[in-house]
């Protein structure tokens, strides 16, 4: 499975954008879809998940009420709607396909796009 992640930039504090990752191999229907984040000199942490049909979703208590995460199965593509952005939201941000709903950890997850920047301004 290979993952192309794109939509990431610059935006100012409370602004929005949306993350989009286009899975290319496998069955997309079958992953688990995640959505991890790593700021400079920190650990990659977890952002949001959703399972792979009927679809259920996960999210970290610092995004919670604030990121979407979605699916299209048809488009073999996961989203993440980030609202209300803050600086500390600041970061690289890797989509991942794995197996397991609900995993938190990395490790859980057996591919990794390749990042795209997140930068929120104060």
């Amino acid at each position: 499975v290979q993952l192309q992640a794109s939509g990431g930039g610059l935006v100012q504090h409370g602004g929005s954008l949306r993350l989009s990752c286009a899975a290319s191999g496998g069955t997309f229907s079958r992953h688990v879809m995640g959505w991890f984040r790593q700021a400079p000199g920190k650990e990659r942490e977890f952002v949001a998940a959703i399972s792979g049909s009927s679809p259920s979703t996960y999210y970290a208590d610092s995004v919670k009420g604030r990121f979407i995460i979605t699916r299209d199965n048809a488009k073999n593509t996961v989203y993440l709607q980030m609202n209300s952005l803050k600086p500390e939201d600041t970061a690289v941000y890797y989509c991942a396909a794995g197996y397991l709903f609900v995993a938190v950890d990395v490790r859980r997850y057996d591919y990794w796009g390749q990042g795209t920047q997140v930068t929120v301004s104060s």
